[in-house]
């Protein structure tokens, strides 16, 4: 993540997250209600230092159900304490006794239950709310000033480094499978390679972007999304009244999540995307290769309902992000994250 531009400049301030599971707390907001009847048997959890994969497995097991009967909107930290809804298909079956299953995994606490006439699929959320607890903080100061700025302008709409595997290794492996160096059969490695190679194209977009101060300006053709309206506007020509709407925030700039169909920029916007994503022509390869369709990504992130609390050299930091949006693009704004003497950064999750 390193190689990506900061909007405020690469922060001054070294410190650590996720010390202990408690220092990263994230609760899920599905964003609508259940039916109350149905065939789904819908359970929230709050767990703590579990993989939600693994949750999964076992709370099918509990159900007396195949890992496949049991789904969830969103994959959550392990090394954390999350609250999420999963769902359990039994038709024409009562709710399961959860007691053995609670008893026998410590990491886990069933919250809710509840009946739904629908199944849980990845993305059926709104958003997360995260409670972070950054530690060891040598200039908080600088981590304030940081957060009034974050307050009001937000942060650059990264993807963090989880999608992208240790060390970068998920953006590595889709290089190498893109010059057809490996077949990849499992349904999940496909999709973790798919992901970290559209990720890693909209990343270097947008850091480009900003590295020419470009992150706010419209550009000739630039793809604009209007809050509540997924269709998109096409800047052509990029007007003044366009540019108020996007310095207003009810329009926002927008960079690829390239697919095997043509950019609906045009113009400038086009030719500065064509000229960044070209650079990895291995993963534009491969997402082509599996007819990935082309979508859109907002620039910018701003976090909402945001609120701090610093003691002496411990910062506590609260505030709710859309659904695919990551809390470790506010962070990467925040502090440098101090290495281990291996050199990896604590406690990461994949």
């Amino acid at each position: 993540m390193d190689s990506f531009s900061w909007l405020y400049g690469k922060p001054s301030c070294q410190g650590q997250i996720k010390v202990l599971p408690e220092h990263f707390v994230v609760k899920e907001n599905l964003g609508f209600d259940f039916t109350g009847t149905g065939e789904h048997f819908m359970v929230k959890i709050r767990k703590t230092g579990e993989n939600t994969k693994y949750v999964v497995n076992e709370l099918a097991k509990a159900c007396g159900v195949k890992s496949r009967d049991v789904s969830w909107a969103g994959l959550k930290d392990r090394h954390a304490i999350t609250e999420q809804w999963l769902s359990v298909h039994l038709p024409g079956k009562s709710d399961p006794d959860l007691t053995q299953f609670v008893a026998d995994h410590p990491g886990v606490e069933v919250l809710e239950t509840a009946r739904h006439d629908k199944k849980l699929r990845p993305g059926d959320l709104a958003g997360n709310w995260f409670q972070l607890r950054l530690t060891e903080l040598d200039m908080p100061q600088d981590v304030i000033t940081r957060l009034e700025q974050i307050k009001l302008q937000g942060v650059p709409n990264y993807f963090g480094e989880q999608r992208f595997g240790h060390n970068g290794n998920n953006v590595a492996k889709a290089r190498s499978w893109g010059n057809d160096e490996f077949r990849v059969r499992d349904k999940s490695k496909r999709s973790f390679y798919l992901s970290a190679a559209r990720s890693w194209l909209f990343n270097m977009v947008l850091s480009s972007r900003i590295e020419q101060g470009k992150e706010r300006t419209l550009l000739a053709g630039d793809s604009l999304l209007q809050h509540g309206d997924e269709r998109g506007v096409i800047a052509e020509p990029a007007t003044a009244e366009l540019q108020m709407q996007v310095d207003k925030g009810t329009m926002a700039i927008t960079a690829p999540m390239m697919g095997d169909n043509a950019l609906p920029t045009t113009a400038d916007a086009e030719a500065f995307e064509m000229g960044i994503v070209e650079q990895e022509p291995l993963l534009l390869k491969l997402i082509c290769d599996n007819r990935m369709r082309h979508e859109r990504r907002s620039l910018l992130l701003k976090p909402q309902q945001m609120e701090w609390l610093l003691e002496d050299n411990e910062l506590t930091v609260s505030f709710a992000l859309p659904a695919g949006c990551f809390a470790t693009a506010v962070v990467r704004e925040l502090m440098i994250e101090r290495e281990l003497e291996d050199g990896d950064h604590a406690n990461f999750d994949q």
